[in-house]
């Protein structure tokens, strides 16, 4: 049997990820390689250095202190040149290619301890790509650089952009690697929000995370008859934007309880885990 960990997109809300993996290392449950995209890319790429209660609860750390300013810093002449159609992005990624370069443990892809595998998205294509080998750097990167926001990643002369535009939650790259049970952490989405985002970041976010949370429904509804799917149910109610970064440790917090609770109640599968991230609003 091969466990495969899924970790999905959704920007700050990437910190539900962290509770969850608290949790299930914690219990002993471990994967045999993972698959991310996005913010699930930085997370996966983290575990597959360093999957001891040690190492999660530095990555908890790190998630306390991130800032929105620290992950896309706003450039006024960035911005403007992004806007008027001199640069197709409007934010530079040195800030999150330093991160990586000083927190992950390998420097190759192939060299990860656990199997690690990320998904991006030719840009020219609009298919998406596992990177499994390569600097790791690089590949991060690409799978978390959002369209429009920060620039494509060039990799063997393909330009390459966040994996959630076309497969957020990869489960089926999982399941082609061979993984016989899957795990899927999804970061969820704000349910709960009182008002619209005031940025263009929060906005965009917002609808990215809506849209991803929709095409995960259907992949597992797609997969469940296939291989072993085993949901972590997202945080629901859920009020945090995905550009906030302000709400890390109450987030963490909240997935690691409500991930135990889970585990304690047996719910770990089961047909309909879809219904987990329909559409929905509270009153």
């Amino acid at each position: 049997m091969t466990t495969a960990f899924v970790l999905s997109g959704g920007a700050s809300l990437g910190a539900i990820e962290v509770g969850m993996l608290q949790t299930l290392i914690g219990r002993g449950i471990r994967p045999d390689l993972i698959v991310g995209t996005s913010v699930g890319a930085l997370n996966g790429a983290w575990l597959a250095g360093g999957s001891s209660d040690a190492d999660l609860r530095e990555l908890a750390d790190l998630w306390r202190g991130l800032t929105r300013s620290a992950v896309f810093p706003a450039g006024l002449l960035t911005g403007f040149t992004g806007f008027v159609g001199l640069r197709n992005h409007l934010v530079s990624n040195r800030a999150i290619r330093k991160l990586l370069a000083q927190h992950l443990r390998f420097e190759r892809m192939e060299d990860a301890p656990i199997p690690l595998h990320v998904i991006a998205v030719d840009v020219l294509t609009g298919k998406d790509v596992r990177l499994s080998t390569g600097p790791a750097v690089d590949a991060v990167t690409a799978s978390a650089s959002l369209p429009g926001i920060l620039p494509p990643v060039v990799i063997d002369g393909r330009a390459l952009m966040d994996g959630g535009v076309v497969n957020n939650t990869p489960i089926s790259h999982a399941i082609e690697l061979g993984a016989t049970t899957v795990w899927v952490l999804p970061t969820g989405y704000a349910c709960t929000l009182s008002k619209v985002p005031g940025s263009a970041l929060g906005m965009g976010l917002l609808g990215v995370t809506l849209a991803i949370n929709q095409r995960l429904a259907l992949d597992i509804e797609r997969y469940e008859s296939v291989a072993d799917i085993r949901v972590v149910p997202p945080l629901c109610p859920l009020d945090t934007s995905p550009a906030d970064f302000g709400d890390a440790d109450e987030l963490i917090t909240r997935a690691r309880e409500q991930t135990a609770t889970w585990l304690d109640e047996a719910r770990v599968a089961g047909v309909g885990q879809a219904d987990l991230l329909l559409p929905h609003a509270h009153g």
